[in-house]
């Protein structure tokens, strides 16, 4: 297996891929017991998911690990996380600390006595308690049929994202556009609970206006638990439908050697 260096340090030691993703597999074996106990029902997404798919734990070359769940469970999930070890984990998210970053996503939770540093600017971390290996918490919510009426709402709030990394990036935390922002992403998400379609909530705009990531709700639940490395993870039911919107229609097939790279990850250190 091929060996993705992530940092050589002084003394000549690496710290790989593999490496990370060992750390990352044990935070998730973490996070499912509080879910499991607390009944929040979460699943993998993005390249975590797909690497469930194609190759029964982690891609590769994949340096993070991310997960989703309706809003209703990321509310439960505030509590849950309380149960995780205080001496092994942080939790950041907006409830917790009002000088999150609300454009990454809701939630980060961090491995202490590690540091890791992302490549994107926009994405810092602002909060100062921990720049550790994290797991991202993506909120998942209810979104309209309505393209028109969804695009609409995806510019709004997609105005404040521009308007709050400006700010951010001065070192002016706009405490008012943050609450705004989110404000926004769970009005949408109450407005179109009916709808039978879900997506990354507004909090959530990086991916583009015009195709959104967007699923079928009926084919997330039940979530289904499969092997992922030495363990068993929740996916979609129907996980076909989540990785066409979030990956791509060709996802079960590998991307160029040249692109087969970890992407996230500037500097790590534990």
């Amino acid at each position: 297996m091929e060996e993705y260096i992530l940092k050589t340090r002084e003394d000549g030691t690496t710290i790989t891929v593999r490496d990370l993703q060992l750390k990352l597999l044990e935070m998730l074996k973490d996070i499912d017991i509080v879910c499991r106990k607390h009944k929040v029902q979460y699943w993998l997404t993005g390249g975590s998911c797909l690497g469930a798919v194609r190759h029964k734990g982690f891609i590769p070359w994949d340096d993070d690990a991310d997960i989703g769940m309706l809003y209703e469970d990321y509310l439960k999930l505030l509590e849950a996380v309380k149960d995780l070890d205080p001496k092994k984990y942080i939790v950041q998210s907006f409830e917790t600390h009002k000088e999150y970053n609300v454009l990454i996503p809701a939630m980060k939770i961090r491995l202490k006595h590690t540091y890791c540093e992302e490549y994107n600017a926009l994405l810092k971390n602002k909060c100062k308690d921990s720049d550790g290996i994290f797991i991202d918490v993506f909120i998942i919510d209810y979104v309209s049929e309505n393209h028109v009426k969804d695009f609409v709402w995806r510019c709004r709030n997609g105005i404040l994202m521009l308007l709050i990394a400006a700010l951010e990036n001065l070192h002016i935390n706009p405490l008012p556009l943050k609450k705004r922002y989110v404000r926004n992403a769970r009005k949408y998400g109450k407005q179109n609970q009916d709808s039978p379609m879900i997506g990354f909530d507004l909090t959530w705009c990086f991916n583009s206006f015009f195709h959104p990531v967007v699923y079928p709700k009926e084919s997330v639940f039940p979530i289904q638990y499969v092997p992922f490395e030495d363990t068993m993870l929740p996916i979609p039911k129907r996980p076909k439908d989540l990785l066409d919107a979030e990956v791509s229609v060709n996802h079960m097939s590998y991307p160029p050697k040249k692109d087969q790279q970890p992407k996230h990850i500037k500097d790590i250190a534990f």
